[in-house]
């Protein structure tokens, strides 16, 4: 593993980058680990809080060229798995890659992309884990840690070799793939098998107003699939919709 430890960067996902913007030859699987990050981003442009040296915060270099337009979702839902796996609790994944245990948020995942074409060029995939912190001060309204649940501290180390290794296994899944049929791999399988609130009628909310739906799948481009209670199928991509409490 090619693993660059800072002490503190604004964004691990941007220092990665302008790293491998200098050097087009960083192998793949380069992971920057910080220590501190100052500005660190979730989806959409929120922020990310993580006290010094108490969770994790890095970034993965992948070059997905076997993933088209049409299948970039699938890359989100290999990471996603790979965080949830090491943490041997029922941590589940709210869609799009959120890491939930219960109804509060334990990791989020920030996955950038360049193109070439129709495919992926470069992935930067950024993850934020919450590990060791007891006490959360931002106004993020769910966020709890391993600590929280165990009451035992986690070995940062070993957490972050473990992720990784999960990553790399999962991807190559992924890779393996290639030529083929990606419509629905064991990928896209096991990451419906671990969605949240995945069996039920829950409240969702979207431009026009609060529904009740149920989840039916993720297509590979990343759309969340809903049934209303009335019966009418519904399509949504990201931040057109969103979950209710």
């Amino acid at each position: 593993m090619n693993i660059i430890r800072i002490q503190a960067t604004d964004s691990t996902n941007r220092h990665l980058k302008k790293l491998s913007d200098g050097d087009p030859h960083l192998p793949e699987g380069t992971t920057l680990v910080a220590s501190v990050q100052t500005a660190g981003r979730g989806q959409a442009g929120n922020g990310w809080e993580a006290e010094a040296g108490k969770n994790l915060t890095f970034s993965v270099l992948l070059y997905p060229r076997f993933l088209s337009a049409g299948q970039h979702f699938l890359l989100s839902e290999a990471v996603a798995l790979a965080v949830v796996e090491p943490l041997k609790m029922d941590a589940r994944v709210k869609w799009p890659n959120d890491i939930y245990v219960g109804d509060r948020k334990m990791a989020g995942i920030l996955i950038e992309n360049d193109w070439q074409g129709d495919h992926i060029r470069r992935s930067i995939v950024g993850i934020g884990l919450n590990v060791n912190q007891l006490e959360f001060t931002s106004d993020a309204p769910n966020p709890i840690s391993i600590k929280q649940i165990t009451g035992a501290d986690t070995d940062l180390d070993a957490l972050l070799g473990e992720i990784l290794q999960h990553i790399y296994k999962v991807y190559k899944q992924l890779d393996d793939c290639r030529g083929g049929d990606l419509s629905r791999p064991i990928v896209a399988q096991m990451y419906a098998e671990k969605l949240y609130r995945k069996t039920g009628f829950f409240d969702f909310a979207d431009k026009n107003g609060i529904f009740r739906a149920e989840i039916q799948s993720v297509s590979d481009d990343g759309r969340l699939h809903l049934a209303t209670a009335d019966g009418e199928l519904r399509a949504y991509a990201f931040k057109e919709v969103a979950f209710r409490t």
